[in-house]
């Protein structure tokens, strides 16, 4: 939800463009960019920790404006989204016959890859600064990989057969691989001057998202054991599951400058 202060608003269905004489995003207030990638305005103010969210339906957003000012804390979120997490595997069933092994456990699923970061085209004559602004196409971090099911147990041994083996731990899945990180394209007039206040006055988030940490596998299923109470006849525990694998790191953003 999110409030705004719109001065003379004109939405363009031909090219899906936002055009605003004023946009004004109040202090810890979130705009969207709805329907549209491309934003023109004569003056963006985005307040003390203001964000304005880039349409991340799109993978490029164009920003066009003559006047930028920027408060502390606000942001312009154009970061890939994260992914989800892989479920764990089911469980192995155990067994109730005399003397059988338990069941394997099942793999878990696979996380999910993050978003790309999304690549904006920032254009402006002017840069006011009351603060330290971030903008954020990084990737998203990528969803880890769902652990093995347990192996099930195996069944109790009686006077003539050994107790059954505990089934295999099911294996890990893999990690999923992180989002690359957009690009990022500065038109401006003082290229020199907008160079040097990176880093330090304005603050630029393009980093690949992390991956994914590959499933652990499943637990072994535990030993039937015999009813004589001799060890030498219980059955053994099984093995654990084979971990996943790791995802592959997002690549990082290029930073590019054009003069206007």
């Amino acid at each position: 939800m999110f409030r705004a202060l719109l001065l003379f608003l004109v939405v363009s269905p031909a090219f899906g463009q936002v055009r605003l004489n004023t946009l004004v995003v109040k202090p810890k207030e979130v705009y969207e960019l709805k329907g549209t990638d491309i934003l023109v305005v004569d003056t963006l103010i985005l307040m003390d920790s203001a964000t304005l969210v880039l349409n991340k339906l799109k993978p490029e957003n164009f920003i066009h404006a003559k006047k930028l000012v920027f408060y502390k804390g606000s942001l312009i979120d154009g970061k890939g989204v994260h992914g989800l997490a892989g479920r764990p595997g089911r469980s192995g069933p155990s067994s109730s016959a005399p003397c059988s092994n338990g069941g394997t456990g099942l793999q878990g699923t696979e996380g999910t890859n993050g978003g790309h970061g999304i690549s904006l085209f920032l254009s402006f004559q002017d840069i006011v600064l009351h603060g330290v602004p971030t903008i954020d196409v990084s990737g998203g971090d990528a969803g880890d990989g769902g652990k093995g099911g347990l192996g099930g147990g195996g069944g109790t041994g009686t006077r003539l057969c050994a107790g059954g083996n505990g089934g295999v731990g099911g294996p890990g899945s893999n990690g999923g691989n992180g989002g690359h990180a957009g690009t990022l394209t500065f038109q401006a007039k003082r290229i020199p001057e907008l160079r040097s206040m990176l880093g330090e006055q304005i603050l630029i988030r393009n980093y690949g998202g992390n991956p994914g940490l590959g499933g652990e596998g499943g637990s072994g299923g535990y030993a039937g054991l015999n009813a004589t109470g001799k060890s030498s006849l219980d059955g053994k525990t099984g093995k654990k599951g084979q971990r996943g694998k790791d995802g592959q790191p997002g690549k990082p953003g290029a930073i590019i400058f054009l003069d206007k």
